[in-house]
This record gives C-alpha cells, structure tokens and sequence, in this order.
C-alpha cells in the first residue's frame, strides 16, 4: 500500500484539493483510501444514539454497522495517539492512501499554500514536503534552503494527481 501526504494551515484548501484528487485518481482505477488526523475534538456519534452511550459507558471500541457503511470508534481515554504506521496497518487493502495532518511524520507531502490566506509556507520546517501547490506559481514564496522544490498549479489535477502517484511512499 502506498500513501502520501497533503499539507497546509488551515484555511488554504486542503480538504477542497482532496475533493477534486481523489475522484481524479480512482478515474485511474485505483482505490483511494484518506486518513485525517486533527488536533480537534472529533465525535461522529450523536449524544443519545445506542453506540454514543455505550461508548460513553466505557467501551473500548466500537463498530457501528449500518445500510451504507461502518465505522469504527476507539477511545484512546488518555493512551498515546496511534501512529501513522499503527493506523496505515488499519486499513483495508488500497492502492493509495492520502494522509492529512501529521506533520511530524516523514514521508512525502504535497502543502497547499495560497498567498491570499496570509500565512507563511510550513516548508522548510515540516519534514517530507517534497512540492508545493497554489493557486499562481509565480505567488510561491522561494526558499534558499529548497531551491529547486517543484511548485505545481492548484488548478491543474491531473497534473498534481501524476506527482502524487509517483512520489508516494510504499510500504
């Protein structure tokens, strides 16, 4: 299973590249698989539903089964965060699984950066960014410690889906 990592503050369109790059490389015929880690409190349950209130009773896991789809809920209640490998090990078999977040991790990762948002690039202190996507090539800021760091156009998907696909990690 490969993966590869999309990058970036808040605001700059990681989740809106997301939308147009998975569709972009399933059309491939490849099976796209994402996994987002966030610094939020995150719940997909809903307070009074069954599985809410037997996972608020204690419950380690638990797998909520339904028409369209399942979903597995595991409370951490005070455990370490799970690595990327530990949940990359998770998965179900894919060709290719987008990761967003885990900003320590080093693998590569392509940062959505737009010039508009006001913020400064995470590159060069984040590890394993290996380009840089936005809206104008010619907004990207240049880094005397990445000369050369290809800078691709947000607009342009097919383009950005081909480096993804030749830049992904294996395992």
């Amino acid at each position: 299973m490969k993966f590869f990592g999309i990058a970036g503050h808040s605001g700059m369109g990681k989740t809106t590249l997301l939308e147009r790059l998975v569709p972009e490389i399933a059309s491939r015929g490849l099976v796209v698989s994402l996994i987002k880690h966030s610094h939020k409190h995150i719940d997909i349950d809903r307070p009074g539903k069954d599985s809410y209130r037997l996972r608020e009773s204690g419950c380690k896991e638990v797998l909520l089964l339904g028409n369209d789809r399942w979903a597995l809920m595991h409370e951490l209640r005070g455990d370490a965060e799970p690595s990327l490998d530990d949940l990359l090990d998770r998965m179900q078999p894919c060709d290719l699984v987008l990761v967003e977040g885990f900003k320590g991790g080093n693998f590569p990762k392509l940062e959505v950066w737009r010039a508009a948002v006001g913020k400064p690039t995470l590159w060069p202190k984040w590890s394993g960014i290996v380009a840089l996507a936005t809206e104008h090539e010619a907004d990207a800021p240049m880094s005397p410690l990445l000369p050369g760091l290809p800078q691709l156009d947000l607009a342009n998907i097919p383009t950005i889906a081909d480096f993804v696909l030749a830049n992904a990690s294996g395992r």
